[in-house]
């Protein structure tokens, strides 16, 4: 099968049913444009998962649920729901595709964020 679309959006199609995305910013309580933001984010941990077990991206459809069931802290727990400002604010800290290495950091930076909007 030859891919027509970026394989994270194979992942997501399939992942997104169970999203827990919330009904207000984390961290200023907005409810308006809200986005759902991975603090392990999906590209990278893609990437690695295809190169450490040496997939075949075009065969997708035949280890995606494997992937997800792998990863569901990362996909369902490791998440959390942000207006679009801070959303943006948060990646113009932490880059476009942030690294696997910067979810702590990130969750970090979103809870600072929370206790100076006085959420805590």
């Amino acid at each position: 099968m030859e891919l027509k679309r970026d394989l994270v959006k194979y992942i997501r199609d399939k992942a997104k049913s169970k999203y827990q995305k919330g009904t207000e910013c984390f961290i200023c309580g907005d409810t308006e444009k809200l986005d759902f933001h991975h603090f392990y984010s999906l590209s990278p941990l893609l990437r690695k998962w295809v190169r450490e077990h040496n997939l075949e991206p075009s065969k997708v459809l035949e280890w995606r649920e494997e992937f997800i069931e792998k990863h569901d802290a990362e996909l369902y727990d490791h998440t959390v729901t942000l207006c679009h400002t801070h959303h943006l604010n948060l990646h113009s800290i932490y880059g476009k595709d942030p690294s696997l290495a910067t979810a702590k950091k990130q969750e970090r930076w979103v809870k600072i964020q929370r206790e100076k909007h006085g959420l805590v």
